[in-house]
């Protein structure tokens, strides 16, 4: 039984994209190239990987190599990735996952900075939850990923994004240079039953105040909609900043409340090679916007 690389890289890129003809494209290939690669190592194992429907699916036995197929890739990506950095000519892609807030908030500036300052690396953003993110860390549906309060020794920090008050920018108080939780007694609270309502509910367990969200939204553009219209107010992290109109306004928050922001490969396995190089590419972006530049 002889099973290569390049019959791998396109039965992943069949299950990942979905169908033939969108592999094809993410491969660069015809899709009769595609078929032929699947159809060899089909062959060669004996039995069928794929149903061929659409999306397209997994067969058990395909289902099976799925993870090793990954580990396969990804170990020959780090050689290759290895070898062009020594080399001085890094290229190839990174798939970094991250949560909506933080692919919102953060995305588009990291993107572009990257795309400036490593115009060789390709980096493709998958959004998902924090427990999709994990898996897909785990299982190599994403070389890295941009994680929140990290355990001890995992991850590159990238940045520490406090908690802040959104009110709308005719509230009362509105000009003030600091807002205590307890000031918003008085209006009606709106959450986002997210990774972050752990937080605010600790914002007002310190300040011994009891936490009874008047609604619950789930959408974070529907949640800051809200606050546009008056209908309460809301507690955001800072990387929250660029998603938000120019009518309502972001205010520092007593008591304070932060959390850490990393970028980290596989906890399992080797890392892409272009992981640490981003991670500290991206820091370095961070560090300039929290020191007042309007850009990396």
């Amino acid at each position: 039984m002889t099973v290569n690389i390049p019959q791998l890289r396109a039965f992943l890129a069949v299950v990942e994209a979905g169908g033939f003809s969108a592999a094809a494209v993410e491969l660069g290939m015809s899709q009769s190239a595609v078929s032929h690669a699947v159809a060899s190592l089909e062959r060669e194992l004996k039995a069928p990987l794929l149903v061929r429907a659409t999306p397209v699916r997994t067969t058990a036995l395909g289902e099976g190599i799925l993870p090793h197929a990954r580990t396969a890739l990804s170990a020959v990506r780090s050689v290759e990735e290895i070898a062009a950095e020594v080399a001085g000519t890094m290229t190839g892609t990174v798939r970094l996952a991250c949560t909506p807030t933080v692919c919102q908030g953060l995305g588009p500036e990291l993107l572009r900075h990257w795309n400036e300052a490593r115009p060789q690396v390709t980096v493709r953003v998958f959004e998902g939850d924090s427990t999709e993110i994990a898996a897909w860390l785990a299982d190599g549906v994403a070389d890295a990923a941009i994680v929140i309060d990290p355990p001890p020794g995992q991850g590159i920090h990238l940045t520490e994004d406090r908690y802040r008050a959104v009110l709308p920018r005719d509230h009362p108080l509105a000009d003030e240079p600091l807002v205590g939780i307890g000031d918003l007694e008085d209006d009606r609270f709106l959450i986002s039953p997210n990774n972050c309502e752990a937080r605010i509910r600790a914002i007002h367990a310190q300040a011994g105040l009891p936490f009874a969200p008047a609604h619950r939204v789930r959408d974070l553009a529907t949640l800051i909609s809200m606050v546009q219209a008056g209908v309460g107010v809301t507690v955001l992290s800072e990387v929250s900043r660029s998603l938000l109109p120019p009518d309502l306004v972001l205010l520092p928050l007593k008591p304070e409340m932060s959390r850490d922001l990393a970028l980290t490969g596989p906890h399992t396995g080797p890392w892409h090679p272009a992981v640490r190089t981003l991670a500290e590419s991206a820091a370095a972006c961070l560090t300039a916007l929290r020191a007042g530049g309007t850009e990396c």
